[in-house]
């Protein structure tokens, strides 16, 4: 039996999905709503930003994986046109069903699929730009989900990973403090749901870090990677190139 990290506790490797699921079953109806409250707005700069950086032309072929609400999704849809196509993935039912309810409002229609992102269902070389945000720490096997980006990436694509990172040392006592006392009371006040906000502080510690997200990334494929440290750590932006 194999085992791995759900927030700090061991689990069976087998069960983490179905835990992972219940969390965001749990917090989907309140999902946007606490990312504005739990960041203080500042998810909304941290997605500009990877917006900006993905530099995405008319024409271009991109996949949003653990695409949740569809933020990212509604904003590459708005360049790369109607020549080009974006696909909204995500493993949850529940926040797959809010994104793509939440992109028909704004008039926007995607192809949306659920995917396992270890095993995504499309062919080699496929997409000019894979993204994932804040997804890759809840996934079991993150060196198969970055190994399966790699594969539906055309030679020269990219790869941002957007995600709760280190945060600098200075700032470390306060974050955590934050994070471990804020956090599940707004979860519990808001969501209803405490235990799912504790988890989700604790998976952000238990994720790679900066240097070791890199590391992975070269080993999955990419031969080149760039880090954007985004207020302070809090929060980095991997971008890897498909060489």
């Amino acid at each position: 039996m194999s085992e791995t990290h759900f927030g700090f506790q061991k689990v069976d490797e087998t069960q983490k999905a179905r835990r992972v699921r219940g969390v965001f079953d749990s917090v989907a109806p309140k999902y946007d709503l606490m990312n504005d409250l739990m960041s203080l707005g500042l998810h909304r700069a941290w997605k500009a930003y990877t917006v900006a950086v993905a530099n995405l032309r008319a024409g271009d072929r991109v996949l949003d994986v653990a695409g949740g609400t569809g933020d990212l999704a509604r904003s590459f849809a708005k360049r790369v046109g109607s020549s080009g196509m974006v696909v909204h993935t995500d493993i949850n039912e529940a926040m797959l069903r809010q994104g793509r309810d939440r992109l028909i409002d704004a008039g926007v229609v995607l192809p949306t699929l659920i995917c396992d992102a270890e095993r995504l269902p499309f062919a080699n070389e496929t997409f000019d730009l894979v993204s994932v945000a804040f997804g890759l720490r809840n996934m079991t096997h993150k060196d198969s989900a970055l190994a399966s980006m790699n594969r539906v990436l055309k030679p020269g694509g990219r790869l941002l990973v957007l995600e709760f990172s280190k945060v600098a040392k200075p700032l470390e006592k306060a974050y955590d403090w934050y994070s471990f006392n804020v956090l599940p009371r707004i979860g519990q006040w808001v969501a209803r749901d405490g235990d799912s906000y504790r988890y989700l502080a604790e998976s952000i510690r238990m994720h790679p870090g900066q240097a070791e997200l890199k590391s992975m990334m070269k080993s999955a494929g990419f031969g080149h990677v760039d880090v954007h440290n985004l207020s302070a750590g809090v929060v980095a932006l991997h971008v890897g190139i498909k060489c």
